[in-house]
């Protein structure tokens, strides 16, 4: 509104309306407006529970950030619905995410059943058509660290994958389907280890969503020999394809990498098979477990690039003095340490120059040894995904006090990645390609 008279100064007031129509659009169309209807019918809260938590959804998409910023952040905006709010409103918006459900059954032994699981239920019948199946899910976690004391259990130190350990943290987890689309995200108390949450995840998954059959890609930080034995007991046989650590397994490192055999070039589909293949990949079965070995040329050629400058630095500094060396890892790993001397160590360098573009699937599938490749590769989304989470939609800083609002402030940054990845899908279906 602009006023111009004689009587006064010029005043400007200027409010934003892109975001929200962009993403109110979405938000109702991907079926999060009415879930949340329906999960609030029979409550009786004395606020837009819904408008509340659209508004911190949206302001995860534009700048994210605490609960307390979101409520100033939003006086820019023109947002249908959110006049009324408060900054309480929020909170308690937050807390009804994340509040426990009476019914417990389907809960994991980490976690209790939520809200935000019903949320994800009817999002999910929502999209959900003849064609829709989960037969291929993908799992990954990641920790985040709070500032203050992190709930009354969820927050707990564990390891961490921000390299935080003097403080506590949860463990956030996150399913997404073959297409690239987030289906879920699980919250533990952060002394959680990953491996111990993949079988109840499975057995999840299937009640939740009503699937007979899952087939889980995982990394190799969540595999350990008791998973793969739970994984294909009787009452289980979980179909799966899993990476595996190639240096610390010596039956791999000993014995699948060095097995004889032809690798068979693969081309992702819809690529041009004029180009080199960007992928190679042969099958080994040893004691009746199967193993696919793959190699990225590319990748391959950086490896031993890598190592031969780490080696012909090594030579020069070799010449100046050892002591200087001993101190830096990369360096030493290729030194041979003798009492008062340092060479270069060459069984080193052809030890390590096995593994170059080389990573090791097991699998239990009938799938090929092409299609084992290309549906591990496919978990490389999912990083993505995470990358996003843990940049783009920034879930820190996490003021909260209770472990009901901790899980409501995190699931809206999963609903805005829901709405970010949706957005991205139909630019890329129009023939847009927009940098976020």
């Amino acid at each position: 509104l602009l006023i111009i008279s004689g009587q006064s100064d010029v005043a400007a007031d200027a409010k934003k309306i892109g975001p929200a129509l962009i993403f109110d659009r979405l938000w109702q169309e991907c079926g999060n407006k009415a879930a949340l209807g329906h999960v609030l019918d029979g409550r009786k809260f004395e606020f837009d529970v819904e408008r509340a938590v659209f508004l911190t959804v949206l302001h995860r998409l534009m700048v994210s950030g605490s609960d307390r910023f979101c409520h100033r952040w939003c006086r820019d905006y023109l947002i249908d619905g959110i006049e009324a709010l408060d900054l309480h409103h929020l909170y308690r918006a937050m807390g009804f995410l994340g509040e426990a459900l009476s019914d417990q059954d389907d809960a994991t032994p980490f976690s209790p059943r939520c809200n935000k699981d019903l949320v994800e239920e009817i999002v999910f019948a929502h999209r959900r058509d003849m064609f829709s199946n989960l037969d291929l899910v993908f799992f990954d976690t990641t920790s985040i660290y709070f500032q203050g004391r992190g709930g009354q259990r969820i927050g707990q130190r564990g390891f961490s994958k921000d390299h935080r350990p003097d403080l506590v943290q949860m463990v956030v987890g996150a399913v997404i389907d073959d297409k690239g689309q987030p289906i879920c995200c699980e919250m533990w108390p952060g002394n959680t280890a990953d491996v111990t949450t993949l079988l109840p995840i499975v057995e999840r998954l299937k009640k939740r969503f009503k699937i007979r059959q899952v087939c889980i890609v995982a990394d190799r930080g969540m595999i350990s020999a008791k998973t793969i034995e739970k994984l294909e007991s009787p009452e289980n046989q979980v179909s799966y394809i899993l990476g595996t650590r190639m240096r610390k397994v010596k039956q791999i490192r000993d014995r699948v990498l060095s097995h004889p055999g032809r690798y068979q070039s693969v081309w992702p589909q819809n690529s041009d098979r004029k180009k080199p293949a960007p992928l190679k990949v042969k099958q080994v079965e040893i004691e009746g477990r199967r193993y696919v070995v793959c190699v990225n040329p590319a990748q391959q050629r950086k490896d031993a690039a890598d190592r031969q400058a780490i080696v012909k630095a090594l030579t020069d500094q070799l010449k100046k003095g050892a002591k200087s060396l001993v101190g830096n890892k990369g360096y030493r790993k290729y030194l041979k340490i003798q009492k008062d001397s340092a060479s270069i160590d060459e069984n080193k360098i052809k030890y390590e120059a096995r593994f170059d573009g080389k990573w090791v699937l097991t699998t239990n599938t009938a799938l090929s040894a092409e299609q084992v490749a290309l549906k591990y590769k496919q978990l490389w989304r999912v990083e993505r995904v995470f990358r996003d989470v843990k940049s783009l939609l920034e879930t820190r800083p996490i003021f909260h006090q209770k472990d009901c609002t901790i899980r409501g402030h995190v699931f809206c940054s999963f609903l805005a990645l829901v709405l970010r990845k949706e957005l991205d899908e139909r630019l890329l279906r129009a023939g847009h390609r927009f940098e976020w």
